[in-house]
């Protein structure tokens, strides 16, 4: 028997609160309808204030949503492993590149790093435009769309729409958790739908990880571990830890040397 709109969007809810972000073409295989009822749907529930649509699907935004950590404690962890890390990064950053960078505090210190040579750089992230703003030879595009304040940071529909019209050499990604089985994840479901199109538009995705991130799993899935080319974390990540990517066919640069695994 087929649902009532009111109960189908009704289960929307259940599903949007258990998940945190729910896809279009997933709704419409699970109720058996059409993709543009699942719009309408979604549309609806957004009206009413019950979610926010995303580019795709939608994000739940009610206070179970987990919060982003405040850019000012993320700037402030790990300091020395993140700058070894953006060390190795620019590494493999060539004049005429287009990179994206994402709204990370690893990502902000990549910037920071970069050499004044020319190079475009789209991003998401307040800070890393600002950090960039002074090279003269970098063109900086920013996405714009919703800013997320703890983060300063774009997110949301007009962000993951900006993005998909480009196409980059190299995506510079940093996560909160990245996991030989579970992949890469986020604890915010709007950045997880931003740095999803990210890894969509990159020829190559290198991910940046100190060490407190390996084999952590947070609250949303980014992608999976085969879609990481090169990932880039510090001396204090253990022999055990590397080895599992390096089995799982990732290559691994550590503590900013050229330590490397095919």
């Amino acid at each position: 028997m087929r649902m009532l709109p009111v109960e189908r969007q009704r289960a929307i809810l259940h599903y949007l609160n258990e998940r945190g972000s729910i896809r279009v073409k997933e709704l419409s295989r699970m109720f058996s309808v059409t993709e543009e009822t699942v719009r309408r749907d979604l549309h609806i529930l957004e009206m009413e204030g019950k979610l926010r649509r995303s580019h795709g699907g939608a994000v739940r935004i009610d206070d179970d949503t987990p919060a982003e950590t405040s850019y000012l404690i993320r700037e402030s962890e790990h300091v020395p492993e993140k700058m070894a890390i953006a060390r190795a990064a620019i590494g493999y950053v060539e004049q005429g590149d287009s990179i994206i960078l994402d709204a990370s505090s690893t990502a902000l210190h990549v910037a920071n790093a970069l050499p004044n040579m020319p190079l475009t750089v789209l991003t998401n992230s307040l800070k890393v435009a600002l950090e960039l703003a002074s090279k003269d030879k970098i063109e900086v595009i920013s996405t714009g769309g919703i800013l997320r304040a703890s983060s300063l940071s774009y997110v949301g529909p007009m962000a993951e729409e900006a993005i998909g019209r480009f196409h980059v050499n190299k995506a510079f990604l940093s996560c909160k958790g990245v996991h030989v089985e579970h992949g890469f994840t986020e604890s915010n479901a709007l950045q997880a739908l931003v740095k999803r199109k990210m890894v969509e538009i990159a020829d190559m995705l290198i991910l940046l990880a100190d060490h407190s991130k390996m084999q952590a799993r947070d609250f949303t899935k980014v992608g999976d571990v085969d879609e990481i080319d090169l990932l880039i974390t510090d001396e204090k990540t253990s022999e055990d830890d590397v080895r599992a990517f390096e089995q799982a066919g990732v290559r691994v640069v550590r503590g900013g040397s050229e330590q490397s695994s095919a």
